[in-house]
Order: structure tokens, then C-alpha cells, then sequence
């Protein structure tokens, strides 16, 4: 039984040693020559003029946990329009059903404001 999973350790072994080898040679050969300019905080190619510990609005978070609910969908909607001809009319029915639960949801965070930057 245990034979069988040989090969699955010898991959997961070879793919650590590897990973620890190609981090030890970038330390070995790699350039060290920092500069200022190389240490340095990159922010899109702007200079950094705030420090790292600012505080972000609670609506940077809000946009970005609502994309990742709106953007989820997807991940129910693509196999059932693969198997859309297999489930026929209920099928069709029961993605009605999501899609205007999702829709109502938009509609209620759209009112409620939570889209809009101040």
C-alpha cells in the first residue's frame, strides 16, 4: 500500500530540494550591490511619500470583498453553461433563480451606497 505512494514523496522531495538549491544559488551568485535607490520602497515607479503603516478606509475593503462575491458567480455559472443542453429547463430556472438573488444583492449594496468613493 505504501509502495504505492513512493513516487508522489519522491516528486514533493525533489520539487523541496530544488526550491531550497535555486534559493542557496541566488544567495551564492547572485549580484549584492544595494543601493539606495535599489532598497527602496517601489510603488508603481512613484516615490514613497507616506509610511507603510497608513491606515486604508474600510471602503477599500468593502469594493474588494464585494468584487470577490460578484466575481465568485462565475465559478457557478461556467460549468452550467457547459452542461446548459443536459439540464434543460430546470436547469435553466434554477440560474434564473441565482442570478436574481445576485441582482438583488447588487441592487441593495448599490442603494445602500457602498460603490461610491467619497
Amino acid at each position: 500500500m505504501i509502495e504505492s505512494y513512493i513516487p508522489i514523496f519522491l516528486m514533493i522531495g525533489c520539487a523541496i530540494a530544488f526550491g531550497v538549491f535555486m534559493g542557496k544559488a541566488n544567495e551564492l551568485f547572485g549580484p549584492r550591490r544595494p543601493t539606495d535607490e535599489k532598497t527602496s520602497t517601489y510603488e508603481s515607479g512613484m516615490e514613497p511619500v507616506r509610511t507603510a503603516r497608513e491606515r486604508f478606509s474600510v471602503k477599500y475593503y468593502l469594493v474588494a470583498m464585494l468584487f470577490i462575491v460578484f466575481d465568485i458567480e462565475i465559478v457557478f455559472m461556467y460549468p452550467w453553461a457547459v452542461a446548459y443542453k443536459q439540464l434543460g429547463v430546470q436547469g435553466f430556472v434554477v440560474m434564473f433563480v441565482f442570478v436574481f438573488i445576485l441582482l438583488v444583492g447588487f441592487y441593495y449594496i448599490w442603494r445602500k451606497g457602498a460603490l461610491e468613493w467619497d
